[in-house]
């Protein structure tokens, strides 16, 4: 078991690690980016990758307090389900409506890597081979379809 102190020390040191792994890879437009925290333009609009002692988890989020909006952009994100799909190479689970950590209503395009552990760092490279080629494709999907999501900005 870790201190909080630790825990967070682990996390700090994984996540940078990660940056410094994928800072040399350019946007699908070829610009310099903040892969960590991806900037999608939309408010409540996230690509969230998140990691504990038990998985790690790369989703697209969408935290708008108005349900309805939320259930809206969900839709919008079915319509281009198999162009996503095609970028991602494989299938993710699709969650309307379920509860994040901090108890708030959030819905998801999710993708989860279970057994690995961001305390272990054997599973960082297991884990950063996990995260680095879906943040890419997402990001190369949205340069693609985010004009059509311009109504919710």
């Amino acid at each position: 078991m870790y201190s909080k102190e630790q825990a967070s020390k682990l996390k700090e040191a994984f996540w940078t690690k990660f940056g410094q792994y994928i800072a040399p890879h350019p946007s699908a437009e070829g610009l310099k980016i903040n892969w960590i925290n991806y900037k999608t333009g939309i408010r409540h609009l996230h690509f969230k990758m998140q990691a504990d002692h038990r998985s790690a988890s790369i989703a697209i989020e969408l935290s708008h307090p108005d349900h309805g909006i939320q259930e809206l952009i969900f839709e919008q994100f079915k319509s281009f389900a198999k162009i996503l799909s095609s970028y991602l190479n494989e299938e993710w689970d699709w969650q309307l409506h379920s509860t994040d950590e901090n108890y708030r209503t959030v819905t998801r395009i999710v993708k989860t890597l279970e057994g690995v552990s961001i305390f272990k760092e054997s599973d960082w490279p297991e884990m950063i081979s996990f995260f680095k080629p879906r943040i890419i494709a997402l990001d190369e999907f949205w340069t693609d379809a985010s004009q059509s999501f311009d109504l919710f900005r």
